[in-house]
């Protein structure tokens, strides 16, 4: 007998559907779905956010130089005119007073860096591991502002794995598994399967 629901799919989409049901509970809290896949769902999830829970603090603060574009007042990074041979700066700026792109033989333009120095948390081998084992389930999700909804420019990537360690891990830190409920919530119109809600605690 097999040890799993096939859903009525093949593997890989089987696969897909639970990886993308798992990305979603954890993202928004809660996802109504059938009793059959809310199950399977459910085993993924509580073995993500155990693993979350057990090496939520097993990482080390390191400081490390880092390279970081300048930026004018307007939030544009600052650029300059360097010699290609010598690497001498030819001009501040690379546009001339009336916003014209200025040319200089034998110049190029290149962005102007600062070195900053940063606070970063570096993984120990076991919670690397489980970052690794993480990044298998979880699906890329993207976060589209309500306000420009649709445009390419104040859409942001969010770390689904940075959000179980920091963010749901440390809510679970003194309970043994119970990450989830499912709340059945009747039948669906179409196909007279059982609906319910499937959260986290």
């Amino acid at each position: 007998m097999a040890k799993y629901r096939k859903l009525g799919r093949n593997s890989s989409q089987r696969k897909a559907l639970l990886r993308n049901q798992v990305t979603a509970l954890l993202y928004r809290g809660k996802i109504v779905t059938t009793e059959a896949k809310a199950k399977e769902v459910r085993k993924i999830a509580e073995g993500l956010i155990a693993l979350a829970v057990k090496e939520k603090d097993n990482f080390e603060t390191v400081k490390v130089t880092a390279k970081v574009p300048r930026k004018d007042k307007d939030g544009k990074r600052v650029k300059q005119i360097v010699d290609k041979d010598t690497g001498k700066v030819l001009s501040e700026t690379h546009r001339d007073k009336e916003g014209k792109i200025l040319r200089i033989e034998n110049g190029v333009t290149v962005t102007v860096y600062d070195e900053v120095e940063k606070e970063i948390k570096k993984d120990m081998p076991s919670r690397l591991h489980a970052r690794h084992q993480m990044l298998k389930v979880l699906n890329p999700v993207t976060e589209v502002p309500t306000t420009n909804a649709g445009k390419k420019k104040n859409t942001k990537e969010v770390d689904m794995v940075a959000k179980l360690f920091d963010e749901i891990a440390p809510k679970y830190v003194g309970r043994n598994g119970g990450y989830t409920r499912i709340i059945k919530i009747g039948q669906r119109k179409g196909d007279g399967a059982l609906e319910v809600v499937l959260e986290l605690v």
